[in-house]
């Protein structure tokens, strides 16, 4: 539990002490292998949800996990259940990729251009232009989705978010046919920062893991489902050809 921080210890409070230590041992263990194995943090954050699925941080690690195993149908209904939990839009972005990666790119744009999307921090705000810049590269929209990331301000391009938006240009070029621009653009980019800034997993120590089996799973805290006016998607394409984190857009 010490691993976790005061806020997130703060959410889990409401439970028994013994249960908030199990689930907060999940939610460590799925944070430490989401980068190198997605699939076994997403185990994790099930082992979590069984336990304490009225916890928003809960629903918020497996609507993540989800989304990083390319089980966008259950990441949107888990992100959908964390914005009814504790009122916060901050996950838009990757709630509009999903949208992308079940073959939606029209949903992805209208959560794109919402009100709630008004709301968020400048980081976030890229990272959903970054994701409707795609959408319209996936709807053949290709001078619309340059123009998405033009509109960025030049502030919001620094760092490795200015890579993500550089790589999201590359990706929008290429999609347009204009191959040789979107190399030349890329040319001079350290490829190992690319990559890091892109998510891709880097080699790290190896990681002790524990079963993700409870035999003891306590009925008073088993996972609420989500309203059924929120659980339109349909289970068909779970796994799209989007990757999570290829272009994040």
């Amino acid at each position: 539990m010490g691993q976790l921080s005061r806020d997130v210890r703060g959410r889990l409070r409401g439970l028994t002490k013994e249960n908030a230590e199990r689930i907060g041992l999940h939610l460590v263990m799925a944070g430490r292998l989401l980068d190198v194995d997605p699939e076994r943090a997403y185990e994790h954050t099930q082992a979590a949800v069984r336990r304490g699925g009225r916890v928003d941080v809960v629903r918020e690690a497996a609507g993540i996990a989800a989304y990083r195993t390319g089980r966008f149908a259950e990441a949107l209904r888990e992100l959908r259940t964390v914005r009814r939990l504790n009122g916060s839009s901050e996950h838009l972005p990757l709630m509009a990729d999903a949208e992308r990666g079940l073959g939606r790119p029209e949903r992805a744009l209208a959560l794109a251009a919402s009100e709630e999307a008004r709301t968020l921090d400048a980081e976030a705000r890229t990272e959903l232009a970054i994701v409707a810049s795609g959408a319209r590269s996936d709807l053949g929209e290709h001078d619309a989705a340059l123009a998405v990331l033009d509109r960025i301000p030049a502030a919001e391009r620094r760092g490795d978010l200015g890579l993500r938006v550089l790589q999201a240009r590359a990706s929008a070029l290429e999609a347009a046919g204009r191959t040789d621009e979107a190399a030349a653009l890329l040319a001079e980019v350290d490829p190992a920062e690319l990559e890091r800034a892109s998510g891709v997993p880097q080699e790290v120590d190896d990681v002790v893991v524990y079963d993700t089996y409870d035999e003891d799973v306590e009925d008073d805290d088993v996972a609420v489902p989500s309203d059924a006016e929120e659980d339109e998607v349909g289970a068909a394409g779970e796994r799209p050809a989007v990757e999570p984190g290829a272009d994040e857009a």
